[in-house]
């Protein structure tokens, strides 16, 4: 059995070493046959985001909750300065507390990652990746309301054209941080395989459209072959539910 997995899932608090010292994090953990892990990352500090989001939770429960078809472990952190995390908001060093949570889910499970971030930890998410060595250890790439502009500031992602691991872009079609063509602009840019939803009414917090947002990702990694034995357990999911 993988530490932190069990028959039923369950949440415990964790500190992970970040590179300016400690960072408080969360675990849901997986089922005991699980055959792969998350990390998911949360929007900007500075908005007041935590690993509490609602975006963030319902992201997690959707890949933790074994009704859904996976009961993967799920790990959230608190960027630094955020919580009891040490340390103070950079906006581009948070990239570095990524992989520290990354080195500890593969310390602790060994298991293929699927990377998933929301606004601010969708930027973060994406940066980690130029690192090889965190690279090394996520299977697929989840952006969720990735933003494209924001406070008079562009956003650019040259890193997603090297970037060939599976890769999920999911947001409202009104976002106010990414209008479509912008954002298309962004995915089109990017390395295949890759896929783009947009769910329809949805501002950038999904509001009123969280459990969209879940069916999205879960559509997705449906169709994914690269977590082994994952995809079966969802379609089993899925008609178990109609």
């Amino acid at each position: 059995m993988h530490p932190g997995s069990s028959s039923t899932p369950h949440i415990r608090s964790i500190t992970l070493n970040g590179p300016t010292g400690r960072l408080e994090a969360l675990l849901n953990g997986g089922l005991s046959d699980t055959k792969a892990a998350a990390l998911v990352c949360h929007p900007h500090p500075l908005g007041g985001g935590t690993m509490h989001n609602k975006v963030v939770y319902h992201a997690m429960k959707a890949l933790n909750e074994p009704a859904n078809g996976l009961g993967w472990p799920v790990l959230r952190f608190n960027f630094r300065g955020v919580g009891l995390s040490c340390g103070m908001h950079d906006g581009m060093k948070e990239r570095e507390d990524v992989a520290a949570a990354l080195d500890w889910l593969n310390d602790e499970f060994g298991l293929p990652v699927l990377l998933a971030g929301f606004s601010f930890g969708a930027v973060m998410a994406i940066e980690a990746m130029a690192d090889e060595a965190a690279r090394r250890h996520v299977s697929a790439l989840c952006a969720l309301g990735l933003p494209v502009r924001a406070e008079g500031r562009q956003y650019h992602y040259p890193s997603l054209g090297a970037l060939t691991m599976p890769k999920l872009f999911l947001s409202g079609d009104r976002d106010e941080f990414a209008p479509e063509e912008a954002l298309r602009g962004i995915v089109d840019s990017a390395a295949e395989p890759k896929r783009f939803t947009l769910i329809h009414g949805a501002d950038h917090f999904f509001k009123g459209a969280l459990d969209k947002m879940q069916l999205a990702i879960l559509d997705w990694l449906e169709g994914a072959a690269y977590f082994s034995g994952e995809a079966a357990r969802l379609g089993q999911a899925k008609q178990e539910g109609k």
